[in-house]
């Protein structure tokens, strides 16, 4: 099953796509249906309205936290030449970031290193506190796309990251929640790409994740409680701007596009926030 987040007019309401149009599902985001007391299952029962075509919002447009790893690909952890870490590293991002998989990026003006990550997104269907394995697994509703552009100059500033990974605006998540049954299961091997202007910069398989989506429910539930509609963002493989030689970063005019197999497609406009 594929659910999403649309906008009709001032509004968002939750959809299921089923064949070419999308099915009203009365509640008003993704968020909400995985909150309801029938979550995913009365999901896949209700007929609603249908819409042919629809403007997407962010998947969850005000999730209760957004965690993100950092260093989780291992073929990039190694080709950086760093040992494999023994713990995931963890921060956070503000719902203010998120925009809907066809919207622009805003390019802050107090960058000059605007960079991409390809990431794939767990979405949390269940409230979840110190899950073992097996409520881990039952707590993934299912998985998205997400791409957490990163102004890397404000990133490096410090020792952690919040800075540089909490602009306005700049984080397209969507455009789908696609149950896990449709990808292999709670520990899906997914082709991951990330291209700018065409190029491929990214490329690689999310089975080559070191904290799998399990071990990272597990993980940060054991911390703070997620809630249904969270988000967990997995990590990002190598091919970024910053680690090329030349560095390489978006611009004003710039397209990207992060495509994870079976899961879905964003492509997003880079503008110059303000314009």
């Amino acid at each position: 099953m594929k659910l999403a987040t649309i906008r009709l007019g001032n509004r968002t309401t939750a959809v299921r796509l089923e064949g070419d149009s999308l099915v009203d599902l009365g509640l008003p985001d993704v968020g909400a249906v995985l909150a309801s007391a029938g979550g995913l299952e009365a999901a896949a029962a209700v007929d609603g309205q249908r819409y042919a075509d629809a403007e997407f919002a962010p998947l969850v447009p005000r999730p209760t936290k957004v965690v993100c790893v950092g260093l989780n690909y291992q073929k990039h952890i190694k080709e950086m030449g760093r040992d494999l870490p023994e713990y995931p590293t963890l921060f956070c991002k503000f719902a203010d970031t998120l925009v809907g998989a066809l919207d622009e990026v805003r390019r802050p003006v107090e960058t000059a290193q605007f960079d991409w990550e390809a990431e794939l997104a767990v979405v949390v269907g269940r409230q979840v506190r110190r899950a073992d394995e097996a409520e881990a697994e039952a707590a993934i509703a299912g998985f998205s796309v997400l791409n957490d552009v990163t102004c890397r100059d404000w990133q490096f500033r410090t020792r952690e990251w919040l800075q540089g990974k909490n602009w306005d605006s700049t984080t397209p998540l969507g455009p789908f929640l696609v149950t896990t049954d449709e990808v292999g299961g709670p520990r899906p091997a997914l082709d991951i790409r990330c291209e700018v202007n065409g190029q491929v910069m990214q490329q690689d398989n999310t089975g080559d994740l070191l904290f799998d989506p399990v071990h990272l429910v597990r993980y940060v539930s054991t911390m703070i409680r997620l809630n249904p509609g969270d988000i967990i963002a997995t990590g990002t493989p190598g091919g970024v701007g910053h680690a090329r030689k030349p560095q390489v970063f978006l611009q004003a005019g710039d397209t990207i596009v992060t495509e994870i197999e079976g899961v879905g497609r964003l492509e997003n406009r880079v503008v110059s926030e303000g314009s």
